[in-house]
């Protein structure tokens, strides 16, 4: 199993904007093979962040996915991001907590 998950970072007053924008991949994302969960959500406490978490079954799953995306220029509806701090884990073992 796969699971991304970390935070973006961008001006307060565009985080709306962004997820507006975004919110169509969400959709696609858990209609695509392979995947188990999929958010991008606003940070309840830091107006400026953006939550990413996403679980996959396989890394092949993730890369389809990540290559269905139609090549070209950025879509302008989304605003910049200031930073990503998102990472990629590999998980060998699942249990109930």
């Amino acid at each position: 199993m796969i699971i991304v998950a970390g935070s973006l970072l961008l001006e307060a007053a565009d985080r709306p904007r962004y997820l507006a924008a975004v919110a169509d991949v969400a959709r696609q994302a858990r209609a695509a093979r392979g995947c188990l969960d999929f958010v991008q959500a606003a940070d309840p406490i830091d107006p400026e962040r953006i939550n990413i978490f996403e679980r996959w079954e396989s890394d092949a799953d993730l890369e389809r996915f990540r290559a269905s995306g139609e090549p070209g220029e950025e879509d302008p509806a989304v605003p910049p991001l200031r930073a990503a701090h998102v990472r990629k884990y590999r998980i060998a073992a699942v249990e109930d907590p």
